[in-house]
């Protein structure tokens, strides 16, 4: 076994163990607050210092709410998505391979993905959220959802991310998509109540950067974003996401199905998942750049 090889295996198994014991901790925590072994029976924890909050949502059976997603909302350990979108992961199954048309097929080949059936080392990665880049729509969806906090205003539906302390605004006034407008890494948002119970929203121009998910699926200007957020119950919020890329794909594609959320305590203070460039450095120096290192034997 070469060298490289070792070393890789062994910076991948590393960061794939911190990440469960730090996400297994928060959701330890989480769990102790329901048993015994906690003083506060039944009282939510805090997301940032896992001190006892008060609690509102509420744990019995009430009528869901019409047109509101508003809160603070968890998916688990669903959202994470690291072999790519969780509906369609990127895992040399046969059902899962995408339908792509020869351009998309071709821009497939330019990404570099660090995680999934095509990953190469650390160092060679073109993934630009590694480089500190905001991940975008469809990804910030696709990969490290966490918690996420949703305000609604007269005119908008506002979404905070955990991953990259980021927000995007979804424009609920009846406008339209621009004419001719720059593409930017979240695009641009336009939602509306399909029901009572449902809100769709579609996104359109965003910007080449932005990868689909984790496993490097390619997108061209002409993507559209269509995700259905569903109030399942009162304590319960369900996401699905269709890419419809005619450019790249041969027709749309669900990459995430009825995601799970669960409403969290509006005292609930969510934590903040940054990439540092500072910190990005120190891996590369230690584990990134050596493990890629093709010399070594």
């Amino acid at each position: 076994m070469s060298k490289a090889f070792l070393i890789a295996t062994i910076a991948c198994v590393a960061a794939v163990t911190l990440s469960s014991l730090i996400y297994a901790q928060k959701t330890q925590t989480t769990e102790q607050t329901t048993t015994g072994s906690n003083p506060y029976i039944g009282t939510p924890v805090d997301g940032w210092t896992g001190q006892p909050v008060p609690q509102t949502a509420s744990q019995a059976a009430t009528p869901v709410p019409r047109d509101d997603i508003f809160g603070v909302w968890d998916p688990g350990n669903g959202g994470i998505q690291a072999m790519g979108a969780a509906a369609m992961p990127e895992d040399g199954k046969p059902e899962h391979k995408l339908p792509y048309t020869p351009a998309g097929l071709a821009a497939l080949n330019l990404t570099k993905p660090s995680n999934g059936a095509r990953s190469v080392l650390p160092g060679e990665t073109n993934d630009p959220v590694v480089a500190c880049n905001p991940q975008g729509i469809p990804r910030e969806d696709l990969y490290e959802l966490r918690t996420t906090q949703i305000v609604q205003t007269p005119a908008s539906v506002l979404v905070l991310y955990e991953y990259g302390k980021i927000w995007r605004t979804i424009w609920t006034d009846g406008r339209d998509f621009p004419k001719d407008p720059a593409p930017r890494w979240f695009g641009y948002s336009i939602g509306k109540w399909e029901d009572d119970y449902t809100f769709v929203v579609q996104t359109c121009c965003i910007n080449d950067e932005v990868w689909v998910d984790r496993a490097g699926r390619p997108h061209s200007p002409d993507l559209r974003v269509e995700e259905r957020f569903h109030r399942a119950d009162s304590n319960t919020l369900e996401l699905t996401v269709t890419i419809n890329d005619p450019a790249m794909y041969t027709k749309p594609w669900i990459a995430l199905n009825k995601l799970p959320f669960k409403l969290q305590s509006t005292h609930f203070d969510v934590m903040e998942m940054m990439c540092s460039p500072a910190e990005l450095a120190e891996y590369n120096k230690f584990i990134g750049d050596p493990a890629s290192d093709k010399g070594s034997k």
